[in-house]
């Protein structure tokens, strides 16, 4: 292993509720074992691209009633494909080589994935918005 694939692996948050079992499709494997620690080791950038995503779009974000921030959240990420390929890029960013060439053989299945899981994670932190209107 090269001191970038030792270094990124160092740094990456462990997360003992990831189960790896032998019978898992290599989808599932490549969430539990890359895909989630990089996503949860990106939080901050993640929320920081959403509130400055927010900002953009005109502040719209706060005048939506709390289910509806839940759509804006989805819809950002599903459908602006800008802002879509900013958030797959804070990820891949952190990928080493092995497991970018363990990504690009499924990269559409792998793609849906991490939207999926930074969409989840995005809107499990929702207050973290309320208290960025505050400030404004």
């Amino acid at each position: 292993m090269n001191d970038r694939s030792h270094s990124l692996k160092q740094i990456r948050p462990e997360i003992t509720s990831a189960r790896i079992h032998s019978n898992m499709s290599p989808d599932e494997r490549f969430q539990n074992e890359t895909l989630r620690p990089i996503i949860k080791f990106q939080n901050d950038l993640l929320l920081a691209s959403l509130q400055n995503y927010i900002v953009k779009t005109k502040n719209t974000f706060y005048e939506l009633r709390l289910e509806k921030r839940m759509d804006y959240i989805a819809n950002a990420l599903q459908k602006d494909i800008k802002y879509r390929n900013s958030v797959k890029g804070i990820i891949m960013g952190q990928f080493t080589v092995e497991e970018y060439a363990n990504y690009i053989q499924n990269s559409s299945a792998l793609n849906k994935r991490i939207i999926n899981m930074v969409i989840k994670r995005l809107q499990d932190q929702i207050q973290y918005f309320e208290k960025k209107a505050l400030i404004q």
